[in-house]
């Protein structure tokens, strides 16, 4: 019988509140189905009801535990990030309790040589980064999912088996009074690192794990210093290793520390090993005789690995239970609400009958090679953080010792942070739209550019769970082929809007659910648009096709094809 933690864990900055555990399906007579259950409830399963509960479609989410989850974990947010969490309400809180900030600084024995200074544009709506502990962030999410009445949260509810059928799954649930059967038409596992789904499946993760480790640890203390990336190489009470030090809310520091390759764990965490280390990384950084509380700690080490696939049957595999990805570049939260935001829709729209036969694969084709991407690039990353080689070592102290004089080495610090990925050779991009002859613009696979439209007003304010047609006219009324075409797709379940984007002064244009005035020619402009051009953009923000002057034929094709039709 599943009996899972009781008590409020203990917080500094964190009230921590255990939800009563679900046992009224113990005993139930019959077994129900439901359109989908997801399995976890942190960020990636939280975000993935919220998102299928925009296009209507109801969840249960099953979580093992009472509460949220322990320790800061994912503390950094991107941008993107933020613009997935707005689209499912709770990004505006994310940002009024988080730390913003955009520049990171690289230090060699204790001398900056490097400073990173992250993108921003006017155009913004968010920072680069955002700074917030993850139950803060798993709360927001909780309450939001709460509030909504297609998704049912089940606290203290474990898988315990997993039987699959063609059309559907059937899930054994263990609950502090028993267990329980459910079935569900797709299952999606969200369920961390240690996945229990992809245990019971016996999935095994393919990639690289590296032998460096590192002490996480959550401190409180009052630091008069901004709200920048830290990373110390080679401190002196820490020879030849890495430190990283972040600012939280509420006065909160987290600071990591590689370890001895001889260290254990248990040695790593002991509290004389804690201060020691701890209070050595203050006095760099100018604090003497210290006083600190300790808030969490643990033992990290970085992972480069991915299924091949993430979807088995009726099983969907997202966010770690998909992958394990090292947290240089803060790519592993960040890499799963890119996940779920490219699977939200395309299951919607695959239980709502609308989606063509290659809609829900392009899912483990898109996310399976930006995972592959990702560990590319991260491995740069870690390899230069952890050396997993004499050699790799060798390589790394030579550029550390020359940037204390040659500046041309000193990019190499640069920690390729997480990015949008660009689906630049999905199977929904249109192969005959006029892509290569735009000179600017987002291409096809990328996300869109978001562009200010006036004060507090943003592109991606007028954005939702839908396809949208960005349609650039002069013209009083969308042409009658395009208006046709839209009104077809309608009249088959598929949800696209037009939004017409005008230089002209004009109160309305025919044929449009939208006008967005561009009489400044901004948006026209970095989308590389005349009148007459459109981007056809996914509802999940990437674009899938774009033209110079779109035809109703034109359009009806990169549909039928970003449906997975074709």
């Amino acid at each position: 019988m599943h009996t899972p933690l009781a008590e409020p864990r203990r917080s500094i900055y964190f009230n921590y509140q255990v939800y009563p555990a679900h046992t009224a399906s113990v005993g139930a007579s019959a077994v129900k189905r439901h359109p989908v259950v997801i399995v976890g409830a942190g960020p990636i399963g939280l975000t993935t009801a919220l998102d299928l509960a925009r296009y209507g479609i109801a969840s249960i989410v099953l979580e093992s535990e009472r509460q949220v989850s322990e320790g800061s974990r994912a503390i950094v947010f991107t941008r993107r990030s933020l613009e997935i969490l707005q689209q499912v309400g709770v990004a505006d809180r994310v940002t009024a309790a988080g730390l913003s900030w955009r520049f990171g600084n690289s230090f060699y024995r204790n001398q900056r040589v490097f400073r990173m200074e992250a993108p921003h544009d006017p155009d913004d709506r968010f920072a680069p980064m955002t700074n917030l502990q993850q139950p803060c962030l798993e709360q927001f999410l909780v309450d939001a999912c709460q509030a909504n009445p297609l998704i049912e949260l089940r606290w203290g509810n474990k898988v315990e088996q997993l039987a699959q059928a063609e059309d559907h799954a059937t899930l054994t649930v263990d609950t502090p009074q028993g267990d329980y059967q459910l079935q569900a038409n797709w299952v999606v596992a969200a369920d961390g690192a240690r996945s229990a789904i992809r245990s019971l499946l016996e999935l095994k993760l393919e990639g690289a794990s590296y032998e460096g480790r590192f002490v996480i640890a959550d401190i409180k203390i009052d630091l008069d210093l901004p709200t920048e990336r830290l990373a110390y190489f080679d401190p002196h009470w820490n020879p030849g290793n890495t430190v990283l030090m972040h600012r939280e809310p509420g006065n909160i520091w987290r600071i990591d520390y590689q370890l001895p390759r001889d260290e254990t764990p248990e040695q790593a965490l002991s509290a004389e090993s804690l201060r020691e280390r701890i209070n050595a990384q203050l006095a760099i950084v100018g604090v003497d005789n210290p006083q600190w509380q300790l808030d969490w700690c643990s033992v990290y080490s970085a992972r480069a690995l991915t299924l091949p696939d993430y979807i088995h049957g009726r099983v969907i595999f997202t966010g770690d239970a998909a992958h394990l990805l090292p947290i240089f570049g803060v790519r592993g939260a960040n890499t799963g609400f890119q996940d779920c935001h490219d699977l939200g829709w395309k299951l919607a729209l695959t239980l709502k009958g609308v989606a063509g036969p290659g809609l829900l694969g392009s899912y483990t084709a898109e996310r399976v090679a930006a995972a592959r991407e990702i560990i590319a690039e991260a491995g740069k990353s870690t390899r230069f953080m952890t050396p997993p080689t004499p050699g790799h070592c060798l390589v790394r102290d030579a550029v550390l010792s020359l940037s204390l004089t040659q500046a041309f080495v000193r990019p190499l610090y640069h920690w390729r942070t997480s990015r949008a990925h660009d689906y630049v050779n999905s199977s929904l991009n249109c192969p005959g739209d006029d892509n290569a002859l735009f000179t600017c613009g987002p291409r096809q696979g990328a996300p869109l550019l978001n562009i200010k439209l006036g004060e507090d007003q943003f592109l991606f304010d007028r954005l939702g769970a839908s396809f949208y047609l960005l349609y650039f006219t002069d013209a009083a009324e969308v042409p009658d082929a395009i208006q046709a075409r839209v009104q077809a797709l309608h009249e088959r379940g598929v949800p696209l809007r037009v939004l017409a984007i005008s230089a002209q002064p004009r109160t309305r244009i025919s044929g449009a659910d939208e006008l967005i005035d561009d009489s400044n020619g901004h948006l026209h402009s970095k989308y590389g648009a005349v009148s007459g051009s459109a981007y056809l953009v996914r509802p999940d923000q990437h674009v899938c096709a774009r033209w110079q002057q779109l035809s109703g034929p034109a359009l009806g094709c990169a549909i039928e094809t970003a449906l997975g039709n074709e």
